[in-house]
């Protein structure tokens, strides 16, 4: 009897013809994923494939938890408490580097999207990053990308993080008050913060990875951002699983690259917007240009990630990484087979 019921219920998925049905049966239907600063416009294809029920189209019951940071976020599934991470593609290198294998499989974002600026009340004591030794630097958690932006302007100054304090200040609010409060001298972080700050006159900007024009003269070249990636081994046991996650997450870039504002405003949730519609709207303008058209990582990207990482994380080795390992392109390149007209 189970048979027959697991029979016909096959055939009405088949004949419905829904997302999940032109692709092999999922190896886990509820998929935790883990990022850090939901909030920010770094992850908003995220928010977007969740609010349009793209995760649930392809047959997914999916769980976000929000951590205040990358790092963070990258421990939770470490730990085991998530499966996957909403986060930097970087992190896969770093943690090969520590001998542990994670893969990324849709890019989100082809730019960091961050940006460094130091309080208006340094400005007259600032002239180049060697004027960073000793000051106090506020990223949204410590090891996270934006701490690795920090790192790598001290790098340009001649400046090691040991320089300076780090101090995790998150991605929302509690970023704006711990640089208006004067807790921190500097901020390395993501939009629509940094557009905030920067238009209330609060801070200077000293490097900004917010464009592909600004993220070629950081990094000098592109420098792939926002992914999702796991654990290589749950992307080798659940390869349908990771599929329908792509398809999702693809869909959702496709629809960012053709949205109104109007559009964006009605689908994020209204917290996001921290009571200025208008300053969200500039600040999404502001990246748009950084997000992945089309979920997929370049060789290239790849291989800036590496070089800025080596030049800020003295524990990177480039001729120990295995940069193919790090990326997958062919679960994009079937979702968009599906889902681009």
């Amino acid at each position: 009897m189970k048979l027959i019921l697991g029979m016909f219920a096959a055939v009405l998925a088949l004949g419905a013809g829904g997302p999940a049905a032109a692709q092999g049966a999922l190896e886990k239907t509820k998929v935790h994923i883990a990022v850090g600063g939901k909030t920010a416009l770094y992850y908003l294809p995220l928010t977007i494939a969740e609010r349009l029920n793209y995760f649930k189209d392809e047959g997914l019951d999916v769980t976000i938890s929000d951590f205040a940071g990358g790092s963070q976020s990258l421990r939770a599934v470490v730990g085991g408490s998530a499966d996957v991470v909403s986060g930097a593609y970087e992190h896969t290198i770093n943690m090969q580097s520590r001998g542990q294998r994670f893969q990324a499989f849709v890019l989100s974002g082809r730019a960091p999207q961050l940006s460094m600026g130091i309080a208006t009340a340094r400005v007259a004591s600032y002239k180049s990053p060697k004027d960073l030794k000793g000051w106090k630097i506020g990223v949204s958690a410590p090891g996270s990308s934006t701490n690795m932006l920090a790192n790598f302007v001290l790098a340009k100054g001649g400046l090691k993080p040991s320089d300076v304090s780090i101090v995790g200040v998150g991605t929302s609010a509690g970023a704006i008050a711990a640089m208006k409060t004067g807790q921190i001298d500097a901020l390395s972080n993501t939009d629509p913060i940094m557009t905030i700050l920067e238009k209330q006159g609060a801070i200077k900007i000293i490097a900004e990875a917010r464009t592909m024009k600004g993220t070629e003269a950081i990094f000098g070249g592109p420098m792939p951002a926002a992914s999702l990636y796991a654990p290589m081994e749950f992307v080798r046991k659940n390869p349908n699983t990771v599929q329908a996650l792509t398809n999702a997450m693809v869909r959702a870039l496709l629809w960012v690259q053709n949205a109104s504002p109007q559009q964006i405003l009605a689908t994020v949730p209204e917290e996001y917007l921290m009571n200025d519609k208008a300053m969200y709207l500039f600040s999404f303008n502001a990246i748009r240009e950084a997000l992945s058209p089309d979920g997929m990582f370049s060789e290239a990207g790849a291989k800036t990630t590496l070089k800025a990482l080596a030049a800020s994380n003295p524990d990177v080795h480039p001729d120990q990484i295995n940069l193919a390992e790090t990326y997958d392109n062919s679960y994009v390149v079937r979702a968009l087979k599906k889902y681009r007209k």
